[in-house]
């Protein structure tokens, strides 16, 4: 199994939107070290029947917003239905939705490329022009679960419009290729200050992505990592702009989901 690590929100798209990123997590029934029980894809390995070790080699930091658990949990998902010689498809988002509490990240794991996903559903976002991402990743890493008690229980109506407004303009932008409009679709006022007030260096990434050029940035899934929709031909100029702290990486949109590749 092939899964693709992801970036979810874009921003505004809290819980909803998410793209797939071109490094990933690999499970396999043979190799050298199985994996311990308490791994992620185990987990989901076991919860659909799967039996026996499980190998897993994984180029996706984990606890820095990069959807490393949704994948594991993808991976393991699809592992037990190969195994077990059942659809691979069918159920799969609901399952994997369900071991990780939300959509956005497996989503785009699943299908690939950018995705929104709401109500059960998962649709593509075609996209209406060729689109880079840059990931800086700092040393230091954020749970999911403290990252989202940071949040309030209630938001003003004004700043639920804004947000509304702002997914919406980013959707249609992708799909027009409009890359002007793109920063402004990703602007925030459910999430990022207050996630970005406690990783100083992740906004110093973000603004710094933004002066160098970027089309976008916004801090990738509940952080700390940043990522952002560039031009390919001048992804390389805005990685080596990011500050020191973290590591850049320069990747392709993952345009093909979660995949089994058999011996």
């Amino acid at each position: 199994m092939r899964v693709p690590a992801s970036s979810a929100n874009l921003g505004s798209g809290f819980d909803a939107l998410a793209v797939a990123l071109g490094i990933h997590l690999e499970v396999s029934d043979t190799g050298d070290h199985p994996e311990s029980e308490t791994h992620p894809a185990v987990r989901a390995f076991r919860s659909a029947g799967g039996e026996g070790p499980l190998f897993v080699r994984s180029a996706i930091a984990g606890g820095r917003g990069l959807g490393f658990s949704g994948a594991a949990r993808v991976a393991g998902l699809l592992a037990a239905r190969v195994q077990r010689d059942q659809p691979r498809s069918a159920g799969l988002l609901r399952a994997a939705t369900e071991l990780e509490g939300h959509a956005d990240n497996v989503a785009a794991s699943i299908r690939g490329g950018v995705v929104a996903v709401a109500a059960g559903r998962v649709v593509r976002v075609a996209l209406g022009t060729a689109l880079g991402i840059v990931v800086w990743i700092p040393d230091r890493e954020t749970v999911t679960a403290s990252a989202r008690r940071l949040l309030p229980e209630q938001v003003a109506f004004a700043d639920a419009a804004f947000n509304v407004g702002r997914a919406a303009l980013l959707v249609a932008a992708l799909a027009a290729g409009d890359t002007d409009v793109l920063r402004a679709g990703t602007e925030d006022r459910l999430h990022q200050d207050r996630r970005l007030a406690r990783v100083p260096e992740s906004h110093r990434a973000l603004d710094a992505a933004l002066a160098a050029g970027a089309f976008a940035a916004w801090l990738s899934g509940s952080g700390p990592s940043v990522a952002a929709f560039v031009d390919p031909a001048r992804a390389e100029t805005i990685a080596a702009a990011l500050p020191d702290g973290g590591r850049a990486l320069v990747l392709a949109i993952a345009d093909e989901g979660a995949s089994v590749h058999e011996a």
